[in-house]
């Protein structure tokens, strides 16, 4: 088929169109998988690096005591603390029972007086109406609470165990590479579409037959 120059110049304008959007387009990819792919690296780094270069441990919330702060489902980082350290307005988390694993956390509303262990601590959930019967002793404590992630409890339940860390090192170490090939596969195309423009570009000051 031969074309005219306007013709070849329509034909050149809309192909840089559709390559103008199929970049556009590219490049959202791009930029949404990066956005994941720090997000993912970035829970990661709350949820188990900071835990575990701190001494801390993740525990998931499964009440609606701690609700609206802490729903059923967020993630909370529970640290070691000294109980002279612990006020009002702490939330810890505590054994039901001294030596047992069953764990509450609660928010220290009040400071009972101390017996033979140390301080004692009046606590209660947010979404509670009274506080807990009986005063949390020191030898109960586990911790207080640094921060918490919402739903990521749900996750942590999930991959729970010794899997837990190369799991999520293999779901972020697959969301890099799927931004890197992103990156590469950018970087080609935008090559490719600069070559095709110079091409056409040469080509405008002669006729040229494009196939049927």
């Amino acid at each position: 088929m031969h074309l005219t120059r306007r013709a070849r110049r329509e034909h050149a304008a809309a192909k840089q169109r559709r390559d103008g959007l199929r970049g556009a387009l590219r490049w959202v990819a791009l930029v949404l998988s990066i956005a994941l792919a720090l997000g993912v690296v970035a829970l990661a780094t709350f949820a188990l690096v900071i835990p575990r270069l701190g001494g801390g441990v993740p525990l998931t919330v499964l009440t609606n005591s701690m609700s609206p702060a802490a729903p059923p489902g967020t993630l909370i980082v529970v640290f070691p603390v000294d109980v002279d350290e612990i006020a009002v307005g702490d939330v810890i988390t505590y054994q039901i029972r001294s030596g047992e694993p069953e764990v509450i956390t609660h928010r220290v509303v009040g400071v009972a007086s101390p017996d033979e262990d140390g301080p004692r601590f009046i606590t209660q959930g947010d979404n509670n109406a009274d506080p807990d019967p009986d005063p949390v002793r020191s030898v109960q404590v586990q911790g207080r609470v640094a921060y918490s992630i919402p739903y990521l409890g749900w996750v942590n339940n999930v991959v729970n165990g010794e899997h837990r860390g190369w799991i999520v090192g293999i779901g972020a170490g697959g969301l890099f590479a799927y931004a890197l090939w992103n990156i590469i596969a950018g970087i080609a195309e935008a090559r490719r579409s600069r070559r095709r423009r110079a091409l056409e570009s040469a080509d405008e000051d002669g006729d040229v037959d494009f196939p049927k």
